[in-house]
């Protein structure tokens, strides 16, 4: 937790437990409850033998009350249902896409963005909803992007009337994965990394923000049977792999790096969108990005 204006379902069994044993569910503010409940009533469905079961899925949101009618719940069981069963791998959708269908990121559309990166023999990737920031302090690669795209090139989604749009009040979702065998200590140390990420692009973990990380590894496959069921030794006790802390750097690199890209991914990939009340989210525009950082030779367009 950067800042703790925000939720997160799960975490208190997660954090106990050192497993991840669910699938994890983005969303807005207001439809936590449903996606939580359509979890747990799909994961009932698949039990094949009766017994008494429980599941505490992890379910994260940020508010996108700016363009979406938030109060009037229209995130439905169907709706999560069909996002699970279409759920695959490959190339993720990236800006106005599931949960980020209505954030908005520094003043400028957001939404989901993902990136990863290669450590040795092991991957790192990173996947966020971002809905945070100020215009004025977003800095890609270094470059002040902000400060040269104020609201008056670039307009922010103010609401109507006199009310105006206030900055810094939205959420930043970060889920972390790897396939390194880390134990959850390490797991969460690799999550605490995600916010040096989010500091990177100008990200502050403001008062009204809620700014929450999860980071698990699959580099251990554990059972959640009886040890008797899936053939452990008789005292129970099952081995499992680590890497050293020693050797961790490498990695807390790779996740810091991923998350700031896959803030700038979300952002360039998301499309300008007018919501409810004629509130309109505009997009980081392509052109004049790929001038500033030029500018400030921080972006080579050739690579």
């Amino acid at each position: 937790v950067l800042n703790g204006n925000g939720e997160m379902t799960g975490l208190a069994w997660v954090n106990e437990s050192g497993t991840l044993t669910s699938p994890v569910g983005l969303t807005n503010t207001h439809s936590v409850g449903v996606v939580r409940d359509t979890l747990v009533a799909i994961e009932v469905e698949s039990r094949t033998q009766a017994g008494e079961h429980w599941s505490l899925p992890v379910v994260g949101e940020t508010w996108d009350g700016l363009l979406n009618d938030c109060d009037g719940f229209h995130v439905h069981p169907a709706h999560v249902r069909t996002a699970y069963e279409v759920a695959t791998d490959g190339p993720v959708e990236q800006g106005n896409v599931g949960g980020g269908t209505g954030m908005v990121c520094h003043g400028f559309k957001g939404g989901i963005g993902t990136a990863s990166r290669r450590s040795g023999d092991y991957t790192v990737g990173v996947l966020v909803q971002a809905n945070h920031g100020r215009r004025d302090r977003l800095s890609i690669n270094g470059a002040p992007v902000g400060r040269h795209l104020d609201e008056t090139e670039v307009p922010l989604p103010s609401p109507p009337g006199t009310r105006p749009y206030l900055q810094a009040r939205g959420s930043i979702i970060c889920v972390v994965a790897t396939d390194a065998p880390l134990l959850p200590h390490q797991c969460n140390r690799m999550a605490q990394r995600a916010s040096l990420g989010v500091a990177r692009t100008g990200g502050a973990g403001e008062n009204s923000s809620g700014d929450l990380f999860l980071a698990f590894a699959t580099g251990n496959r554990l059972s959640t049977e009886p040890a008797e069921a899936t053939g452990a030794a008789a005292s129970g006790v099952r081995g499992i792999s680590m890497l050293p802390d020693a050797l961790i750097d490498p990695l807390f690199y790779a996740a810091i790096e991923a998350t700031e890209q896959a803030i700038v991914n979300a952002l360039s990939a998301a499309q300008t969108m007018t919501g409810r009340d004629g509130i309109t989210a505009v997009r980081l525009p392509p052109d004049r990005l790929r001038e500033i950082l030029d500018r400030h030779e921080s972006y080579d367009h050739r690579r």
